[in-house]
């Protein structure tokens, strides 16, 4: 007997709904990435800071990553169709496979353009302004960070949390900015291009970090301590005998679970439908597990077999 539960009992208005939310927090994120980058480029210019202007790329590529999970996001509550029966989840993963390869570009150019200016240094330290600029400027991606880490943990969205911690990256490297541009003004110019160098090995690695995750989840790669925790939960469901087999996947930011259990072979179909409700909304209410597709399989006891003695 198979049990297939797409929604796990929550309407699929209030999942989508909740998405829709999600892309509030991506709006924020933007309009402060454009207000942000062109403040920074525009003062980094004038100031001659090269650690403000590879924060303000950094920016730049921000608000690309950004629109990828905006665009993810809205692709994602698109319901399920003729041809996408698992719904349209995954695109916000393969937006953010996107926007990492972007980010990629931007910060070896960072670190290219930087080395030119070590290799053929100019004598003047960035004026103040840029430090200035970058102090403020970290307040407000601190600001925007609290916003979204609030948000990603009321509608628990992977993605948006994800942007939240981008966020606050991003005031942080504003804050090293600040560091190296008044380093220059104490007579080190050399902390200026430092700075810009750490920036831009920043970009690189926030690249490689949602890119391997994004790849890992189109892949169906899975936590195997998420595993763990969630055949824990099914084998303490009254009337489960035992896990089989239990397996789970990523869709977007919404989990999958595809699980084989036994249950006395002597229950009546009713029964074994109940015991499948009920691991539904075990995994829900432990793990916000929405997807569940439960496969039903006789638990056959040793004294029910026939003995060799008695078959001969």
């Amino acid at each position: 007997m198979i049990k297939y539960s797409f929604y796990g009992g929550v309407s699929i208005v209030s999942e989508y709904e909740s998405i829709k939310e999600g892309e509030r927090g991506a709006w924020i994120s933007i309009l402060a990435y454009v207000f942000l980058a062109g403040i920074k480029l525009m003062i980094s210019w004038s100031a001659g800071s090269d650690a403000l202007r590879a924060d303000g790329l950094n920016n730049a590529t921000d608000i690309v990553a950004s629109a990828a999970v905006l665009i993810g996001l809205k692709i994602s509550r698109r319901p399920p169709d003729h041809d996408h029966q698992y719904g349209h989840f995954r695109a916000e993963t393969v937006a953010a496979l996107i926007a990492s390869l972007i980010m990629t570009g931007v910060g070896l150019q960072v670190l290219f353009s930087t080395i030119q200016k070590i290799i053929n240094p100019m004598d003047a330290a960035p004026d103040m302004i840029a430090a200035w600029t970058a102090v403020g400027c970290a307040v407000i991606m601190l600001a925007v960070y609290r916003y979204n880490h609030r948000l990603a943990l009321k509608i628990n969205s992977k993605a948006l949390m994800a942007a939240a911690k981008d966020n606050r990256s991003d005031a942080y490297v504003s804050i090293g900015a600040f560091a190296g541009i008044v380093g220059a003004q104490l007579g080190i110019p050399l902390l200026d291009p430092i700075a810009a160098i750490i920036v831009g090995a920043l970009i690189l690695k926030t690249a490689w970090d949602i890119f391997r995750e994004a790849t890992h989840s189109l892949t169906d790669g899975f936590d195997e301590e998420m595993i763990v925790a969630f055949q824990e939960t099914v084998n303490k469901t009254p009337g489960v005998e035992q896990v089989k087999d239990i397996r789970a996947r990523f869709q977007g930011n919404h989990v999958f679970v595809d699980l084989t259990v036994y249950v006395d072979q002597d229950l009546s179909v009713k029964e074994s439908h109940m015991i499948s409700d009920a691991i539904e909304t075990r995994l829900f209410k432990n793990h916000k597990i929405r997807h569940v597709h439960v496969h039903i399989e006789p638990f056959i006891k040793e004294n029910s077999l026939p003995s060799p003695s008695s078959s001969a």
